[in-house]
């Protein structure tokens, strides 16, 4: 198919091009010809049904065929997302070092690691399970994404020294850091089920207990203690730094014990 061949061209994840082409085939099965009205109708069929960001992924894969056919002109208009003015569902400082703390308590190593390395990274889970022993001694890991953009993702060097003195000793000072029990990478999928697990065991609520929690703890954590929200962006691997500044906000729970404290009338 020439278009998934256009596709693949410009440098889009594997993820990304099967997202657009199921795009385009949702369109087509609905819709026999590309023209304006169809293509107004698709969009009011995406608003009424999904969530404003999907709406717009979906816009965007259509744009992208647009482009592609030479009918820029069809092109339709995403739509406004309302921004929250706040965060939802951060774990807070307290829960994660309680979190830590148990695992270490527990002599679980393993998971006491990779949950320190979400925090202290900023990484993403499908990038920290491509972390390896070999990045540690570095003290960071390269990660190519699409485009051929290149992401430099640092490790602080207390973490650094901590990994090092562990994993030789339990005889892994080559590969992936975190593998399962036959020694494979693990999965997000299966990072995500074992976090909720160990979010019910320590008491924790489990809607704070996500691997793009960690990411957002770290963000919160980086900005109140060095205010560069350009740098912040960097670190994150954000396209724009207006992405970024809603690390700039308070979480929800930030703000009730603000008001509760401030407004005493």
């Amino acid at each position: 198919m020439e278009y998934k061949k256009f596709l693949i061209k410009k440098g889009l994840s594997k993820s990304t091009i099967e997202a657009y082409l199921y795009s385009l085939s949702s369109f087509q099965k609905m819709f026999e010809e590309i023209n304006e009205t169809n293509l107004l109708a698709y969009k009011g069929y995406l608003i009424e049904h999904f969530k404003p960001k999907t709406v717009n992924q979906r816009i965007q894969a259509i744009n992208s065929y647009l482009n592609f056919i030479d009918k820029d002109k069809l092109k339709i208009k995403a739509v406004k997302i309302q921004q929250k003015s706040f965060l939802e569902n951060v774990i807070s400082d307290a829960d994660y070092n309680f979190m830590k703390n148990q695992l270490l308590k527990d002599n679980n190593f393993d998971w006491y690691f990779l949950v320190r390395f979400l925090a202290a990274t900023g990484a993403r889970i499908s990038e920290l399970i491509q972390f390896k022993y070999e990045h540690i001694i570095l003290g960071y890991i390269d990660i190519y994404s699409k485009g051929g953009k290149v992401r430099r993702i640092y490790i602080p060097k207390k973490l650094c020294n901590e990994a090092i003195n562990y994993y030789p000793r339990n005889g892994k000072s080559n590969g992936y850091l975190f593998t399962n029990k036959k020694g494979n990478k693990l999965t997000p999928r299966g990072v995500g089920h074992q976090l909720k697990y160990f979010a019910i065991k320590y008491g924790i609520n489990p809607d704070v207990v996500y691997p793009h929690s960690f990411r957002h703890r770290f963000a919160k954590n980086f900005i109140e203690k060095y205010q560069d929200i350009a740098l912040l962006a960097d670190l994150l691997g954000h396209d724009s730094i207006e992405t970024t500044r809603i690390y700039l906000r308070k979480t929800a729970t930030e703000q009730k014990e603000i008001v509760d404290k401030v407004v005493t009338w």
